[in-house]
């Protein structure tokens, strides 16, 4: 074999073990990604059955129900659209309430009922899952849109004292 050719088997093996590489990188990435869906897309099919997602949305007001005797609850979480049931069976944050924003991680089953592995709840009065609020705000018929960052906010704000 001469020097070129074998400079030519070099570069292509190279190519193709960055190629097989990336293509493994690719897929181990799409298999960690988890994606946020509110009630309303559960409810039009866009997530599949069994798919790992996070489904934001408040809780219904008058609908937890813990199981008497174990740490099993469950609860409804709307987006003032739709409602997804949801079964979870670990320790509820110490802020989670009917009423309130949370985000939950889990598994949708066959019979749409969501199981959340993991429920987080608001952090303050004003949180509101971001996707939430702007399904609230189309629904009331609030046409002007919310600040998209802090700085926006920030210069919405009057200037007080000292500033």
């Amino acid at each position: 074999m001469t020097p070129r050719r074998r400079r030519l088997v070099l570069v292509l093996g190279i190519v193709a073990g960055a190629s097989v590489a990336g293509a493994l990188a690719l897929s181990a990435f799409r298999q960690n990604v988890t994606f946020y869906f509110l009630p309303s897309e559960v409810a039009a099919g866009k997530v599949a059955v069994g798919q790992s997602i996070r489904l934001g949305g408040m809780v219904t007001r008058g609908s937890f129900v813990r199981v008497p005797g174990s740490l099993e609850s469950h609860f409804v979480v709307t987006d003032s659209h739709h409602e997804v049931p949801v079964t979870y069976d670990k320790v509820l944050p110490d802020l989670f309430r009917e009423g309130a924003g949370v985000v939950a991680h889990g598994r949708l089953r066959a019979d749409g009922t969501f199981v959340a592995d993991e429920v987080l709840a608001k952090h303050d009065e004003k949180y509101m899952p971001p996707k939430v609020a702007e399904a609230l705000k189309t629904r009331q018929g609030e046409s002007r849109a919310a600040p998209a960052d802090a700085a926006a906010t920030a210069a919405a704000r009057p200037a007080g004292p000292g500033t």
